[in-house]
């Protein structure tokens, strides 16, 4: 048998995910006291809202953004547990983490796990989103690859 997953669903995962990405990193940059941590956490809020547009195309370019996808059970299942398991997918979570934590190394190590469990979620999505998002996709992870380089440099330097 198999479930049936909205390509439309899972590409609102995302923007939540990039959203909430964008609120921790703006939070960050007012709370770190390094001018460097700074300046890295301002450059990936604006990152992630690149990635807020990038999503919402792949959403106007879906043929049938209500069609589902047939997938089998085991995916349906890992899908959901990755969505559950990504604090970023409930609203308004980013901003309230941020807050919490206490030094730039916490809020390095907290980012780079949130960049990991991404990249992560989006090798999965591309098998229920049209051939033209999933290059998007695939974009998506190199920037987020991209962000966790970013983060470790920052991290060594500190």
């Amino acid at each position: 048998m198999g479930d049936v997953f909205s390509g439309s669903e899972i590409v609102e995962i995302g923007i939540q995910i990039e959203k909430n990405g964008r609120d921790f990193y703006a939070t960050l940059v007012s709370l770190s006291s390094d001018i460097r941590v700074q300046e890295v956490f301002k450059f990936l809020a604006g990152e992630e809202e690149k990635h807020i547009k990038s999503f919402q195309e792949i959403l106007e370019k879906t043929d049938n953004p209500k069609e589902g996808v047939l997938v089998s059970d085991d995916y349906f299942a890992y899908m959901n547990a990755l969505a559950s398991e990504h604090v970023f997918t409930k609203e308004n979570t980013g901003r309230v983490i941020a807050s919490a934590l206490k030094t730039d190394k916490e809020a390095l190590a907290k980012a780079m796990v949130f960049e990991k469990e991404s990249i992560i979620f989006y090798e999965g999505i591309k098998k229920v989103v049209p051939d033209a998002g999933k290059r998007v996709i695939d974009y998506l992870i190199e920037q987020e690859k991209g962000h966790l380089k970013a983060l470790t440099e920052i991290r060594e330097l500190l």
